[in-house]
């Protein structure tokens, strides 16, 4: 079935045949159909554009541009395609009128095919942004969205790349073992706590409820008593101990670890302990976890009933992160701090915020202004450089959303002290030295700018590419210039001068800073180069000898600054890495350079060849924070179907994938590489175990998103959610008894066992609680597995707590439609939907086709 979604693209204003016509004169729609996988038995995809006029004028056949960005390079199928291509620099190209094109009149269309340099999967491949100049007076007519149209032959298309495509019968089969667990039998707090006992009793509370807390725990109980204000409608004050009153919740001291709490309810009242204010935070969100979701659905609740127990508990990791990527695509002050809060709840405990990208700096530095002025703003291309260029689909004007965007400084002070009352510690990262592109191009104005006042050495004091270098380099984002040449001094005033301001406030917020992160991944071939900066410095500096001594030479630097300023260095793997090259093969290998030095690297590359990287980096006493694109890339689509949003390059990631995780030993139950393939046997007993040094140097785990394909927050929560879930349980919880049991028979039955608890947990209390919880949240609803028995479908979901509806004439579900409560008769009209407790829907499920005897 094909799937359109029919979008006009409207053009403002346009010069036909040397006539300005009005913006309604001219109407087009636009639609994009990918067609086949490795065509011609090479690792490329053939698509279509379908272009129709349906407005009242010709588009005419010369005069104008045609812009937009794909994160492919492409070629035109055939010679004759009615548009010339050229691929301009990172994802932004531009069509031509070819030399035998004659316009487009009115209710004409034309399609034009092509060639992209690798396979295509879902609704995130699509070539986006599409937006025309007019040659003669550079005027700008923005297109609205591409419409997308599946495959004609989806199971054709998907025969490559490893798993199949993701079927309502593969769901329905993945689906059903899952038991419905009776909510009463489910544990209350979340993530799962090291030990939970229901004492059988229960304590109510009203608006009347007291907080009394230990001197030191004011702040913990403040934000306890704004919480509990907000169910009740009440103000809900917090006090000092004393012996005149005896509080409802009590917040008291005990010698506990960092982190550690327990937690006793009884009909009496709340206590909760802890020996650090990050303790007696957390058990007071395992407190929250204990209410019933119901509860923050409603204004002015009357009453809440918690169950009595008796909880001890404390994290598995003291580092549990999360990296959110906000400069490929912005997300504004609000949406950072919602997050914060869904963080917090559920005891994620390091935001690692990843501000600078080629596509985007997103901090104000008030020591160079130009680095929001410019790198924080993208539209069409200018003469005068005084923004970047349009890319993932952000358009042609600047000042919008998610192209541009940035935090000012007090903006950013809000955001950490925010985070800080909630016990979440915020890591800056400064990409350097690739992907780079939004800083080179800001110091390139501030540059010119300053050389016209007649200031040279002002110019050159932060320029961070050497003007004359002619290095010919393409990075994995398609970018030929955004590499910061490490051998100019330059660069190293620039570092400190960005460095120096993000200590000024982290200090004006009164939070802390223990390290910045300053990337290191992705520098491609060829850069430096032809650099005359390399050059001299291979002069006067006997221990650079190639481009490859770079590395160590800049990262040894920014180091030497971090350590002066007291803070340590953290990047991503390649900071602790060299190549060498095994039987002809490139090969990544431990490099000894930054050893022992506390140096902290998230290790994201566990792909081929690679599957036990971050356990020789931590046996090579690196601090190693395990951030796995296969697992815990959460911008990756959850599973193959065109509808499916994300990105797959990494793998598909299900919910189920970070649960299953084991930390220590990854590789015992994720056996199958980023393709659904099985390692090989020499794979497996070849990859380097984690020592006990290696086990004491895995610092934590931590989630990633990245925002290439993210337009808003109701995306960014969809992929976010509940995948954060399965990140929390595995971050914060002991390890469980099928993690560690060895008879792998009994293993398979506690994880499955563990897993549909999850589910029920998810189902029936979390994801029912973030329906609301801090404004409520756009999480994921899985869609219904189907299948087809005997002349009738059955369908299941994921989570038990979803309901499922249905329809018999092939319109799209409601609240309103039938609820599925057993098999219904088969036809090929029936569609089948989720529902949540709030009444939001799923995707679709429908079988594909079904005979006149009821089988499919």
């Amino acid at each position: 079935m094909k799937f359109l979604y029919t979008i006009l693209l409207s053009l403002a204003s346009t010069i036909v045949f040397g006539q300005v016509k009005k913006a309604q004169d001219l109407d087009l729609a636009i639609t994009w159909q990918p067609l086949e996988n490795n065509y011609l038995k090479d690792e490329q995809g053939l698509s279509v554009l379908e272009i129709k006029n349906v407005g009242k004028t010709a588009l005419p056949k010369a005069g104008w541009k045609l812009y937009f960005n794909f994160i492919r390079v492409i070629t035109p199928k055939t010679a004759n395609q009615p548009f010339d291509v050229t691929h301009l620099n990172g994802d932004l190209s531009c069509f031509t009128p070819g030399k035998d094109f004659e316009g487009l009149k009115p209710g004409e269309s034309l399609t034009y095919e092509m060639l992209s340099n690798s396979w295509m999967v879902n609704t995130s491949d699509s070539p986006q942004g599409f937006y025309l100049v007019w040659d003669n007076n550079k005027e700008i007519v923005p297109f609205k969205p591409v419409a997308f149209v599946a495959p004609p032959d989806q199971k054709k298309f998907y025969r490559v790349g490893g798993d199949k495509e993701t079927t309502p019968e593969m769901i329905f089969q993945a689906n059903q073992h899952i038991v419905d667990i009776n909510e009463n039998k489910l544990t209350k707090v979340f993530p799962t706590p090291v030990s939970y006992i229901e004492n059988n009793e229960s304590l109510t509370l009203s608006s009347n409820l007291t907080i009394g807390y230990e001197v030191g725990f004011e702040n913990e109980a403040n934000l306890l008593a704004n919480d509990l204000s907000k169910l009740f409608g009440k103000k809900i004050n917090a006090s000092k101990l004393s012996s005149a009153i005896k509080p409802t919740i009590s917040l008291l001291k005990d010698a506990l670890p960092n982190e550690a709490y327990s937690l006793s309810i009884n009909e009496k009242g709340a206590i909760i302990k802890a020996g650090s204010n990050s303790g007696v935070f957390y058990g007071i969100q395992s407190l929250k976890t204990m209410i019933d979701p119901a509860a923050f659905a409603t204004d002015k609740i009357k009453t809440i009933v918690l169950a009595g127990v008796e909880v001890k508990d404390n994290p598995r990791f003291g580092y549990r992160g999360f990296m959110l990527d906000v400069a490929r695509n912005f997300q504004p002050k609000a949406q950072i701090l919602k997050l914060l809060d869904v963080f917090a709840l559920y005891k994620i405990n390091t935001l690692h915020f990843h501000l600078n990208d080629d596509e985007g700096w997103r901090l104000e530095i008030p020591s160079l202004p130009e680095l929001t002025g410019v790198g924080a703003k993208r539209a069409h291309l200018d003469a005068e450089g005084s923004h970047l260029q349009p890319a993932y689909g952000s358009g042609p004007y600047r000042d919008k959303l998610p192209g541009s965007g940035y935090y000012s400084k007090e903006d950013f002070k809000e955001i950490l002290r925010y985070a800080t009352a909630r016990h979440i510690r915020v890591i800056p990262e400064i990409e350097t030295p690739g992907h780079a592109r939004a800083a080179i191009k800001a110091m390139d104005y501030r540059y010119r700018n300053l050389l016209k006042k007649g200031n040279k050495a002002a110019a050159e004091q932060y320029l961070l590419h050497h003007l004359e270098d002619q290095s010919v380099y393409r990075s994995v984002q398609k970018w030929n210039d955004n590499v910061i040449d490490v051998a100019m001094p330059s660069v190293y005033n620039f570092l400190e001068a960005v460095t120096d301001d993000i200590i000024t406030m982290y200090k004006e917020a009164n939070a802390p800073l223990e390290t910045i992160h300053f990337g290191g991944d992705e520098v491609p071939k060829g850069v430096w180069e032809k650099s005359p900066a390399f050059n001299a410095l291979r002069q006067s500096d006997h221990n650079i000898k190639t481009t490859a001594d770079l590395w160590d030479y800049y990262f040894g630097k920014v180091n030497a600054m971090l350590k002066k300023k007291g803070l340590y260095l953290s990047g991503w793997e390649e900071v602790g890495l060299k190549k060498a090259v095994e039987n002809g093969k490139s090969k990544w290998l431990v490099n000894d350079k930054f050893a022992n030095q506390n140096v902290h690297v998230n290790v994201w590359n566990n792909l081929l060849g690679n599957e036990d990287l971050a356990y020789r980096l931590a046996n090579g006493n690196y601090k190693v924070v395990i951030s796995f694109v296969s697992t815990f890339y959460f911008d990756m689509a959850y599973y193959k179907k065109f509808e499916e949003p994300g990105f797959y390059w990494g793998g598909f990631t299900e919910l189920d994938k970070p649960f299953s995780f084991i930390p220590y030993n990854y590789l015992k139950n994720q056996q199958k590489n980023y393709l659904g393939r099985q390692l090989s046997e020499k794979v497996l007993n070849e990859a380097q175990k984690l020592t006990a040094v290696g086990k004491n140097n895995t610092v934590g785990l931590q989630g990633q998103i990245w925002s290439e394909t993210i337009k808003n927050k109701d995306h960014l929560e969809y992929l976010l959610l509940p995948r954060l879930l399965a990140l929390a349980e595995r971050a914060w919880s002991k390890s469980p008894d099928w993690a560690e049991e060895t008879d792998e028979s009994k293993a398979k039955t506690q994880y499955e066992q563990s897993l549909y608890s999850f589910y029920n947990q998810l189902g029936k209390r979390e994801l029912k609680r973030l329906n609301h919880y801090a404004g409520g949240f756009s999480y994921r609803i899985p869609a219904p597995g189907l299948k087809v028995e005997g002349g009738k479908v059955s369908a299941n979901v994921q989570l038990p707590g979803f309901t499922i509806r249905y329809t018999t004439d092939g319109s799209i579900p409601t609240l309103n439609s039938p609820l599925y409560t057993m098999p219904v008769n088969a036809n090929n009209q029936l569609i089948f939907r989720t529902f949540n407790q709030a009444g939001r829907g799923s995707a679709i499920s429908k079988i594909d086709k079904v005979n006149n005897d009821g089988a499919k």
